[in-house]
């Protein structure tokens, strides 16, 4: 769903980009919570720790699995959105801030995605995507049982949610802003429809992807904290939960190897399952070329990028330079994810803020 220059005029794009940039700051600072700012009492929120050095690896994950294009319906593929996947995972403020990385990433450097539409791909890809899926996660959880598999089953519904969700955002930001004159209606019943399809297979990666980690390590995963069951005793012949106890010291437990695994699965998937990807153009852009949308497509600024169109130039082997481009892709986008992750959870240690809580405990 990468909108690119020239489907929205340039005053609401300069609005959205406004929005995004709000967004990103408001992200900014409900991201150093989830990264390992202090509580209302002034102690390290209970694994806070452990989310700061999986952030970079959820977005260049992201990254990678965005390139896995799967066919939907004739002439039609969807691909991975990503915000469900990246709230669950990392809580809702730094799953802006990750697909937001992701976004930036692949306009600048694979002319995916346009660089005056930037902040209407971070509006609707990143923030709508991102705060609808949350919010109907956190809703079914609350009245779930607490357990694992619903924890899954909550990300399946909020992923297929935010899909269309994303795609009605699209839509009204082209209804007033867009460049061509095509009957709403009709704009919106085609994007609806396509990404409802395309939802159904985000929902599946994103409950696959929550589930393999809430089974390995389910204290790394942002939505599933706190999701411990009191033991049971039986006393006279009834069962009654047992005293509480102190929790297990799981902060201390290493991510290494689960970071290493989750980088060699995002270089493999980039490098060689995306060769075998759909080639057929996605939702917004069959919508597009169907309803005359693109009508006034501008050529992207980095359209002459070593890297545009997720191939490395000179390089003639067709499986050779996507599997390059993408393995570069990762490389920078858990670089620069992962920096601007860090610099985040250090500032936290620099905030006044922070300090006169710490200090009056």
């Amino acid at each position: 769903m990468h909108v690119p220059d020239g489907f929205i005029n340039a005053p609401v794009s300069a609005v959205a980009g406004v929005v995004a940039a709000g967004a990103i700051a408001v992200s900014l600072r409900g991201a150093r919570r989830e990264l390992g700012g202090p509580s209302s009492t002034g102690t390290a929120r209970i694994g806070s720790d452990r989310t700061a050095p999986l952030a970079g690896l959820v977005a260049a994950f992201v990254f990678a699995v965005q390139m896995l294009n799967f066919p939907v319906a004739a002439g039609t593929s969807g691909h991975l959105l990503g915000g469900a996947l990246a709230a669950i995972l990392v809580g809702p403020y730094t799953g802006v801030l990750c697909i937001s990385v992701v976004l930036l990433m692949q306009g600048i450097l694979f002319a995916d995605g346009g660089l005056t539409a930037l902040g209407v791909n971070i509006t609707v890809m990143g923030v709508v995507t991102t705060v609808v899926a949350y919010a109907l996660f956190r809703g079914l959880t609350a009245v779930l049982p607490r357990t694992r598999r619903s924890v899954t089953v909550s990300a399946f519904v909020a992923a297929l949610v935010s899909v269309p969700a994303a795609a009605c955002a699209f839509t009204l930001i082209y209804a007033v802003g867009g460049t061509t004159d095509i009957p709403i209606g009709k704009v919106l019943t085609a994007m609806v429809g396509v990404h409802v399809l395309i939802g159904i297979g985000e929902a599946a990666i994103t409950a696959l992807t929550v589930g393999a980690v809430i089974a390995v390590r389910p204290d790394l995963v942002y939505g599933a904290r706190g999701l411990t069951t009191r033991l049971k005793l039986r006393v006279g012949g009834e069962l009654v939960d047992a005293p509480a106890t102190a929790p297990a010291p799981v902060a201390a437990r290493s991510t290494r190897k689960v970071w290493a695994t989750g980088l060699v699965t995002a270089l493999a998937l980039a490098g060689f399952v995306s060769f075998y990807a759909s080639a057929s153009p996605d939702g917004l852009e069959k919508v597009a070329a169907d309803k005359g949308i693109d009508a006034r497509t501008e050529e992207h600024a980095a359209a002459d990028s070593p890297l545009a169109d997720y191939g490395v130039k000179d390089v003639d082997d067709a499986r050779l330079s996507g599997g390059l481009a993408g393995v570069i892709g990762v490389g920078a986008t858990v670089a620069v994810g992962s920096g601007v992750f860090w610099v985040v959870r250090r500032r936290r240690h620099e905030d006044p803020a922070d300090t006169r809580v710490t200090e009056t405990v």
